[in-house]
């Protein structure tokens, strides 16, 4: 107890709820440090993705249906029967815009999948050479090297035309092409992970190679995966558009912006509509997602911690 007309002693509060609120105070400083301009970047991306997720139910029409009485339509046409449509009509009558949203699920789900499976090879590979070295590493990088002297949409159009084409062909097409590029990242920071001393305790405790590759270097390596990932996210949108203009990749009459203005060349004097609005939606995507990519890479890069 305290001494009459002395201050009584405080009790400090848990060291949980002291901890707590620095905790919350710095997430929220991470939130308000992202620029307006990213966060106008992630809704625009948002918007993208769930136009895509949702192209089933929020298309205004069947994005196959033809209709002949209806082709090359400008964008603003209401029929008679009350049918609109908003970005007009191609060369067979079909709706744009409900072609478009599907299209843009496609390129979603092949950008997704091809950089997956890429991701996911060439970590594997750049983990291996980074950790075992040796003969290992010099298999795997002179591999490497190889498959970086060949232009990859070079490779990609090679690949394609052997396999034939198709969604799941595109998909193993790009995931295979891109792979070299993660596993020098994944290498060079497996070196520079692998030389700390906490990893030499750990091997030293008795950690095996796989506990040490997937819970200590993996967890550090994978900031700049991250943002290959995302560049390379862009440029898989980019190539499976490029392919499908050139026909090797998504086939009609399935949707595809690549495909649709490929279609739409011809008609280029008299229907702008048709590649004009699937080459604006491709390249504001393309575009935001490198805004992205750059900024990640200025976030989770410790050399322009203070720029």
């Amino acid at each position: 107890m305290s001494a009459p007309g002395s201050d009584a002693l405080e009790i400090p509060p848990p060291a949980a709820t002291v901890q707590a609120a620095p905790r919350r105070t710095a997430r929220w400083r991470s939130l308000a440090g992202i620029p307006l301009g990213i966060w106008l970047v992630l809704l625009i991306l948002l918007l993208f993705a769930a136009a895509a997720v949702l192209a089933p139910w929020i298309s205004p029409h069947d994005p196959l249906r033809q209709s002949l009485l209806l082709r090359l339509r400008p964008p603003g046409t209401t029929t008679a029967a009350g049918a609109s449509y908003l970005l007009g009509t191609d060369d067979l009558g079909r709706d744009l815009l409900s072609r478009i949203l599907h299209g843009a699920q496609v390129s979603f789900a092949v950008a997704v999948l091809s950089v997956t499976v890429s991701l996911a090879v060439g970590t594997a590979l750049g983990l291996l050479a980074g950790w075992f070295r040796g003969w290992t590493a010099t298999i795997i990088m002179r591999l490497v090297d190889t498959m970086l002297s060949v232009p990859a949409i070079l490779l990609a159009v090679l690949t394609v035309a052997v396999l034939g084409p198709g969604f799941l062909n595109l998909v193993v097409v790009l995931g295979l092409t891109r792979w070299p590029r993660y596993t020098r990242v994944a290498y060079a920071s497996t070196l520079q992970v692998a030389a700390l001393p906490y990893m030499r305790a750990a091997e030293m405790g008795g950690a095996g190679p796989v506990r040490l590759l997937l819970r200590h270097v993996l967890p550090n390596i994978a900031g700049p995966l991250l943002v290959v990932a995302t560049s390379e996210f862009g440029l898989m949108i980019l190539s499976e558009a490029g392919l499908s203009f050139l026909g090797l990749g998504i086939q009609p009459p399935q949707p595809s912006w690549g495909s649709i203005m490929s279609a739409g060349r011809q008609y280029v004097a008299r229907a702008w509509w048709l590649t004009v609005f699937p080459g604006l939606g491709l390249f504001i995507l393309v575009l935001c997602v490198n805004l992205l990519g750059d900024w990640l890479r200025d976030r989770l890069d410790p050399r322009s911690a203070g720029r």
